[in-house]
């Protein structure tokens, strides 16, 4: 008989469901979040078990890639899908939620989520977390300025380094200030050392990565976004049309319609963050910076006369993710003179 489980996950318990092939349970208990523990309890009561469902979370990436290793057929499902589905029952606990991913396995009313490779997974990690050293030290430079600009000093536009030597200066004449921004020069120091630190680990990745390597002949994009496209994608073949990664990155309108009612969105923001912070600031790089002239540029400066710089900014990181998948696809590397249209 065909079994059907469901797990809703947590950080300490994970609740177990099994139903039979009449949507019956056959089982319900917890087990740790753990492995093996899953999968002891999982042989005892779901022995021929046909799926084995849970929603994406911060567990789920490992979770599967240790049960599919034991060899339990498991399926990581869309979150947003599965909430929908979940939110429509009165009462809500951790074993109700696994009893509903067990109906959604059984009737086959999910959609499934891709779960990426551990080594696609490591280098988003470090991604992620050179991201977030950054974003320190812009706090950190934010902060001097306006500790500064409360002592009636401007320091004026620049950079980490140039602000660390403008601090400096302002030290060598007010000494007395320097209780409360030596402090932050040497946060910031440390930072930018282990930021330089991640720069040299991914350029190494992205060098020795010919598809990156392929990615970065596009006008504005640099090693940083052709990699964390790639570890964002993960299976280029997922995607039947090269179109369809506009969507997955959040960078296509929403629409609502309904009767007579058709109306467009904003982009709907789906999908990584910081692969779509990365193609904006590329597509903010091909139009301001990049002189080199191209199809795509061309194309890039007449949307932002007509629509405005900002909205043409996100037309075109929408356009460059259709040719970054393109060129991975294809094995090509991008034509200056494409057709963009």
């Amino acid at each position: 008989m065909k079994q059907y489980v469901g797990l809703d996950i947590s950080m300490e318990e994970t609740s177990i469901c099994v139903l039979d092939q009449a949507g019956g349970v056959t089982f319900e208990g917890c087990a740790p979040t753990n492995p093996e523990a899953i999968a002891k309890l999982l042989r005892r009561h779901a022995g021929s078990a046909e799926r084995i469902v849970f929603e994406t979370g911060s567990l789920s990436n490992w979770l599967w890639h240790q049960l599919r290793a034991l060899g339990f057929p498991v399926i990581c499902l869309d979150a947003r899908h599965a909430n929908a589905a979940l939110s429509m029952r009165i009462n809500k606990s951790d074993q109700n939620d696994a009893k509903g991913l067990a109906e959604m396995a059984r009737m086959g009313w999910y959609r499934e989520a891709a779960v990426k490779g551990a080594e696609s997974r490591k280098t988003r990690s470090m991604l992620a977390a050179r991201t977030k050293l950054v974003n320190l030290g812009r706090d950190i430079d934010n902060q001097m300025r306006g500790l500064c600009k409360g002592l009636g000093i401007v320091l004026g536009k620049a950079g980490s380094t140039n602000l660390a030597r403008k601090v400096d200066a302002v030290l060598a004449e007010a000494p007395d200030l320097q209780d409360i921004f030596a402090p932050l020069l040497l946060a910031q120091s440390c930072l930018t050392e282990q930021i330089e630190k991640f720069d040299r680990q991914l350029m190494a990745l992205a060098k020795g990565d010919q598809t990156v390597r392929r990615m970065m002949t596009v006008p504005g994009i640099g090693p940083l976004t052709a990699l964390s496209f790639v570890v964002t994608i993960d299976d280029p073949t997922r995607f039947k049309h090269s179109a369809d990664v506009g969507a997955y990155l959040g960078l296509t309108p929403r629409r609502y319609q309904s009767g007579e009612m058709d109306r467009t969105g904003r982009i709907s923001k789906r999908g990584n963050h910081q692969m779509r912070t990365y193609l904006f600031e590329a597509a903010n790089v091909l139009l301001t910076v990049v002189r080199r002239g191209s199809a795509l540029k061309r194309w890039d400066s007449k949307l932002a006369k007509r629509i405005g710089a900002k909205r043409a900014k996100v037309a075109v990181a929408r356009k460059m993710a259709v040719i970054l998948h393109a060129i991975w696809t294809d094995g090509t590397e991008f034509q200056a003179e494409m057709r963009t249209a």
